[in-house]
């Protein structure tokens, strides 16, 4: 495995799983309880909404980089209530895909 996808591997390990736990405290805490597909219904709206900013940057649109941070902030949000309703722990998660698609190449 190459050295950088092993120190990748550490990072999300070490970092990933506090942000997770946190998100999930705090959603708890101040929100309604929603299931899974809420929130992964959320997580295609935001990454639509992102998508559709994308699009027009590409088109020459001027664009603010505070409304592309915004909805990028909300595509990530929305994916840790997603993987905190679904039970997934994602740094498990990520640092197997990188151990497949290194396996891959």
């Amino acid at each position: 495995m190459h050295p950088l996808c092993t120190e990748l591997q550490a990072v999300v390990t070490s970092n990933v799983a506090p942000i997770q736990k946190a998100f999930d405290v705090y959603q708890s805490a101040c929100f309604t309880t929603r299931p899974p597909e809420f929130f992964c219904l959320e997580l295609c709206g935001e990454a639509g909404e992102l998508a559709n900013l994308e699009k027009k940057l590409w088109k020459g649109a001027d664009i603010s980089m505070d409304r592309v941070s915004d909805e990028a902030a909300d595509v990530f949000i929305s994916l840790m209530n997603y993987a905190n309703a679904r039970g997934i722990d994602l740094a498990s998660a990520v640092t197997d895909k990188l151990s497949r698609i290194v396996a891959s190449k």
